[in-house]
């Protein structure tokens, strides 16, 4: 008994690490850039889109919420009080509408989902100069709701927030406490929701070295990452289950008896 114990042990163990082996991946492959995922906008999304030049005036009017006052300086509608105590400046965001379309201004409806920020980027600065700028600006879009959901065995599931727009599977897991000692680390599933509504659904392998090179490694907005238990923690929670219910069961029948027998005292008195 004392031998099967050790060999689960030791079969155990080695299904703990994540990359397992990730030291021998030759170091040509390794010395191969990857590059960084453009993440998709699509329909929820939460933009902040910010038009700078030289002749800062001259962008003012497609920042929406800022204008330039009589004096030549640039005020803003509205506006918002920082963790200083001071007012900071910042243009109001936009939200993607379901059909993919943002209004912006001056130039009005523009289709962004399905683009990536970089797409959409150059599609503002086109429409921006030069038909109505002598310089061409340099647009800035940044997500204010990059979220993806991790759920299932894990230390802390729920919704993660990335605040630089791009996480990769293990950051997002590290944002979720860790896998449980008893996650089944070569079957997570990720389900994808595309910009057209598709769905896309995916079996990863965090144990695997290979997982580095995934074109899922990084993770796309709104995705969602589902951690099942192995083996041993499923059982294991039916039997908590199981045995949580039969306690319930066995204090309600106990209640039963006791409120059964204080009327019988009680109508015999």
């Amino acid at each position: 008994m004392m031998v099967m114990a050790m060999l689960a042990s030791c079969s155990t163990h080695k299904k703990v690490p994540l990359v397992e082996d990730a030291e021998y991946i030759p170091a040509e492959i390794l010395a191969q850039p990857v590059p960084p995922a453009d993440p998709i906008i699509q329909a929820g999304d939460l933009l902040n889109i910010d038009v700078t030049a030289t002749n800062y005036p001259s962008v003012a009017a497609f920042n929406k919420g800022r204008y330039v006052n009589p004096d030549g300086t640039i005020d803003q509608s509205r506006g918002r009080v920082g963790s200083s105590g001071s007012n900071e400046t910042s243009t109001d965001y936009y939200l993607v509408d379901k059909d993919g379309n943002i209004n912006f201004p001056i130039i009005g409806s523009i289709h962004v989902g399905g683009l990536t920020k970089t797409q959409v980027q150059a599609e503002i600065e086109n429409a921006i100069y030069p038909k109505y700028l002598k310089e061409k600006p340099v647009v800035d879009i940044r997500f204010m709701n990059f979220r993806i959901t991790v759920l299932g065995a894990v230390g802390s599931p729920g919704i993660k927030v990335s605040q630089n727009e791009r996480l990769n599977i293990f950051e997002a897991i590290a944002l979720a406490g860790d896998l449980n000692i008893k996650a089944d680390r070569e079957n997570l599933i990720l389900i994808r929701t595309n910009p057209d509504g598709t769905r896309e659904v995916h079996k990863l392998n965090v144990h695997d070295k290979n997982m580095l090179f995934s074109p899922y490694y990084n993770l796309q907005q709104n995705d969602l990452l589902l951690v099942n238990w192995n083996r041993s923690g499923a059982q294991n929670s039916w039997a908590m289950s199981q045995g949580f219910s039969t306690t319930i069961a066995v204090v309600g029948g106990l209640s039963a008896i006791l409120g059964f027998t204080l009327s019988i005292i009680n109508l015999s008195k």
